[in-house]
């Protein structure tokens, strides 16, 4: 049988917690244990009262997609009427209102579109790098680079280096959900499983393409099952090689389940509570101590919530979010700009630190 105190020791020493200890702590400590357990372990990674935070802005390359998540209100058919896709006149004027606030990433994502090709996201990356050679581009996702691999005839590590000679930067975390297979087959069956979106991160880092991890929870998985998915990742950060930068943050956020196949076809609801998402902030920081950061996802949780979270594990608060397009889709109305931001760190104690995508301070 395990205790808690004592578990809390071992992963306050950086050692990795087995799948059973990490459920175990999870389904028995106390709140104030798991948050000053979180909190701890933060401290001895960032010992400085900072708090990151980013200007960037998430533009959508389309809202045509052939994955049809069911936790996706965004997603459109080439024939919808309101389907679209970007065009360089859009492109200019969202990155010159993004380079007016101080923001330099452009966090640019969109559906597996089925007739854009590789060729399209080598001349995209390159008209924007040349216009704007300043912007960072953190770009596209695991599925969207086995969507390309499997257009093109071709395996990962040549899309992600035809994509970096192009003008990638780094590769965001998304379409995670959850890492395992049974979940995914239900909410995202269409998109890659599990074991295709861990090699995209593994072939990425030992290219050093910088990358996140993400986990949207909340909706069919079981709480084994989330912790299966932490385990995926931190394993995976284990095996990068020495000096590549590998994930450097992980952001987990609820499901949002407004007007979504999942809620309206299936009356299956978001089941997070801001207790629960801030416990699984906490063990998230508990259970990757090879992850340098943890975001706090205010966009979905609020203000309040992401400023107690700030003192349960996490380090970051994420972006303003000039412009978001899905989880907004899906119920989630938070905003705030970078006064806003300044503010909430501020409030909950901490000292703000403007950061770029690679976390280097630039404040």
């Amino acid at each position: 049988m395990f205790n808690t105190n004592d578990l809390a020791e071992k992963a306050y020493r950086g050692e990795f917690l087995s799948h059973p200890e990490a459920l175990y702590m999870y389904l028995n400590a106390s709140d104030g244990e798991l948050i000053e357990t979180a909190h701890h372990i933060r401290l001895k990674l960032h010992p400085e009262p900072y708090v990151t935070w980013i200007i960037d802005r998430n533009v959508n390359l389309t809202n045509v997609c052939v994955s049809f998540c069911k936790f996706c209100n965004f997603c459109r058919r080439s024939q919808d009427e309101d389907s679209y896709i970007t065009t360089m006149e859009q492109y200019r004027e969202k990155i010159d209102y993004l380079f007016s606030l101080g923001g330099r990433q452009l966090l640019l994502q969109g559906g597996m579109h089925p007739t854009l090709g590789l060729d399209y996201y080598i001349s995209l990356f390159r008209n924007l790098k040349a216009e704007f050679p300043e912007l960072r581009l953190h770009a596209l996702g695991p599925p969207e680079i086995v969507h390309l691999a499997r257009m093109e005839k071709t395996d990962f590590s040549t899309v992600l280096s035809e994509l970096r000679q192009a003008g990638l930067d780094s590769l965001p975390g998304a379409g995670a959900e959850i890492l395992v297979d049974r979940v995914r087959r239900i909410v995202s069956k269409g998109k890659c499983g599990t074991e295709d979106w861990l090699e995209v991160m593994r072939v990425a880092h030992r290219m050093n393409i910088p990358t996140s991890a993400t986990m949207m929870f909340g909706h069919v998985e079981t709480m084994d099952e989330r912790v299966e998915h932490l385990i995926r990742i931190r394993d995976l950060q284990a095996e990068k090689p020495e000096n590549s930068l590998g994930f450097l943050n992980f952001v987990p956020w609820p499901f949002m389940d407004e007007g979504t196949v999942l809620r309206e076809e299936m009356n299956i609801r978001n089941s997070v509570d801001i207790r629960q998402y801030i416990r699984m902030v906490a063990l998230s920081r508990i259970v990757l101590p090879n992850i340098s950061h943890i975001q706090a996802s205010w966009l979905t949780v609020g203000k309040p919530a992401g400023q107690v979270c700030l003192h349960a594990g996490a380090d970051d608060f994420g972006s303003v979010m000039i412009e978001e397009n899905v989880v907004s889709s899906a119920g989630a109305q938070n905003k705030m700009d970078s006064a806003g931001m300044l503010e909430a760190i501020r409030e909950a104690g901490f000292v703000p630190r403007l950061r770029d995508q690679l976390f280097n301070y630039l404040t």
